[in-house]
Parts: C-alpha cells; structure tokens; sequence
C-alpha cells in the first residue's frame, strides 16, 4: 500500500508527533531531553521552520510548527536523523528509535491552531496517574512542567528564544487570557481536535479543505506541487542570487562548484539560495557541482557554527545577505 501524502507547501502549520518504537521510552534521562531541545532549536534555524508550542513526554513528543518554505519532510528527516543518532550512541544501542514515520496533521491555522495548542499543552497531564488528581494539583503541573512551552506562554520570565510565542497569544489577547483558556481545559471534558482529521491528516473546515485540495492536491503528487519560487514572487532568481554573492565575496562564480576555504564561501551560498531563492537543499547541490542534499545541509551546518565563533566569517555573510536583501526591495512586485 503506498504510503499517505505528505501535503507540503509554503506557510503550511502542522501538528507533529512521533512515539518511541513498541511505545518505548525515548528519554533515558533531563540530559536527553536537554539535547533534545538543542537539536531542535538547531534544526529549526537550518530549516527556517517556526515552533509555537512542543511537549516532551517519556515516550514521545508533539511539536506545533509552520515551514515557510515548504520543506517538512526535509526538516523532520534531519531532526529524526540527528536526535535518533545523539540517542543511540549515547545508550549503546542501534536501530530505530520511533515507531515508523512521524505523524503529521495539517493544521486550519483560523478554526484549530488556537485549540490544538491547549490540547498539545494538556497532554502533560492527561496520562493515566492522574486522573484522580484535583484541578490545583493538575494546574501547578502544567505550570512547573519544565518540558513543555507552556511555562513560557505564562510567564515572560521562562520565554525560550526558539520558541514563537506571538501568534498563538495574539488569539486570546494576554498571557494571563491564554492561561486561562488552558485552564478552562482542565475544567471540563475537552473535545479531543484530533477526532475531526479528515482524509489526509488535515484538521480543518470545510472551506480549508477545499482551498488545500485546490491549490496543493490536484498536482497528483509532492513532485508536482508548485516550488516556493512559483508561489512567491519575491524570491529572488537563483542566478540573480549566485552574482551576488560571488560579487560581494569577490570570488569567481566557479569557485561554488570546488572546495574553497573550507566550504565558507558554499556555505554562505547555500545560506541564501534556502533563504531567498527558496530552493530546497537537492536543487541547491546541483548548482553546487551536482552534490547530494546531506552535503548542502553540512555546509549550511558548518556555517551557523563558524559564524557564533568567527566575526569575520558572520560578517561575510551578513554583507552577503544585506545586498540580497537591497535587491529584493528594488524589485517590484
């Protein structure tokens, strides 16, 4: 049987979930959960994908993310791939971790974000042990849960800088509104969102479902759907992109397709191809001397880590991306 589509395109919100293999446990221990977090707020960044919400519980996780670009498959195969790896090493064993590929539910961001949220948040105490706990005793659990973006929903105090707290807050008016509404959650029998996915994995009204199936499904597969480029006019040409930055490095266009300085200057192109021309990593390789994804994304890698430890290298880039930047302003849309 072939497997679900996975319905990508730009903008796209998704509640994302994955559960350790035969319901194991996939935090050993704070320090897992810890790296977790650090490989999370990493792949965010390469990924350009934004977090609103995340619990961790011990045998899986839920995230609530937008891709501006597009790219959830990318994103997810990276962080899976990475965390999976950290995990095995560190326990001395092998194999896979969670229990056949993440779950993934396309979110109707004005009918059931706001929803999915609570629901997300409430899952820290919605497990077996306490369903006999009082309503205080269930909300200074959802207060003090150190492995969850409620804390930082609450009290500025505890905000995580990967973490997008703005939108979902927006929907109820205030930090305390958004309490609140979680508390109301613990007052009465809340509606599981998730009953309400249709075919698909989509969780949304009538009239989303239909916009989706126009605009994202009559292309009859992921390889037809319209690139980023296509759906958004203000990226910037590929080619356009490459002069550039071969301009402001003042190197060869050529140099791209070879080794040069450790991969800075493919790195620093690589950074802004995914960012500005909204290509995904595999077109990105082909312009880079026809290399495969992984390379691209170690480039991007290198890059992030060597711009926190070398003004010179962040400054490159910068330079790089403000005159993409100049040039984008001046195109007219």
């Amino acid at each position: 049987m072939a497997r679900p589509l996975r319905i990508q395109y730009p903008g796209a919100y998704y509640h994302l979930t994955c559960r350790g293999n035969d319901r194991k446990r996939i935090f050993g221990d704070d320090k897992d959960k810890e790296k977790f977090l650090k490989l999370l707020e990493n792949s965010l960044d390469v990924y350009q994908v934004n977090l609103y919400s995340y619990v961790l519980m011990t045998n899986h996780f839920h995230l609530l993310v937008q891709t501006p670009l597009g790219n959830l498959s990318e994103f997810m195969r990276h962080f899976n791939v990475c965390y999976t790896g950290y995990y095995n090493y560190r326990h001395n064993r092998s194999g896979h971790l969670y229990q056949g590929r993440y779950k993934s539910f396309l979110i109707d961001v004005d009918n059931y974000l706001l929803e999915v949220s609570r629901y997300l948040h409430l899952n820290v105490v919605r497990v077996h042990s306490l369903r006999t706990a009082s309503l205080d005793e269930k909300a200074n659990l959802l207060e003090n849960y150190k492995w969850s973006s409620l804390p930082g929903y609450i009290s500025k105090k505890k905000i995580e800088k990967f973490i997008n707290y703005d939108l979902i807050i927006s929907m109820t008016g205030s930090r305390a509104n958004y309490y609140k509404f979680i508390i109301e959650g613990l007052d009465k029998d809340l509606k599981d969102p998730f009953k309400e996915i249709k075919n698909g994995g989509i969780l949304g009204v009538d009239k989303f479902l239909e916009k989706i199936r126009k605009e994202h499904l009559e292309y009859g597969s992921s390889r037809e759907q319209p690139t980023y480029r296509e759906l958004i006019s203000d990226y910037l040409d590929p080619e356009k992109a490459i002069e550039i930055v071969s301009n402001t490095l003042k190197i060869d266009k050529k140099s791209f397709s070879k080794r040069y300085k450790k991969g800075i200057a493919r790195g620093i192109l690589s950074e802004i191809l995914y960012r500005y021309s909204g290509l995904k990593e595999p077109e990105i390789g082909k312009l880079l001397g026809d290399i495969d994804y992984s390379a691209v994304n170690r480039l991007r890698s290198r890059l992030k880590k060597k711009m926190e430890k070398d003004d010179r290298v962040k400054s490159k880039f910068e330079k790089a991306e403000r005159k993409i930047k100049e040039k984008l302003s001046s195109v007219e849309i």
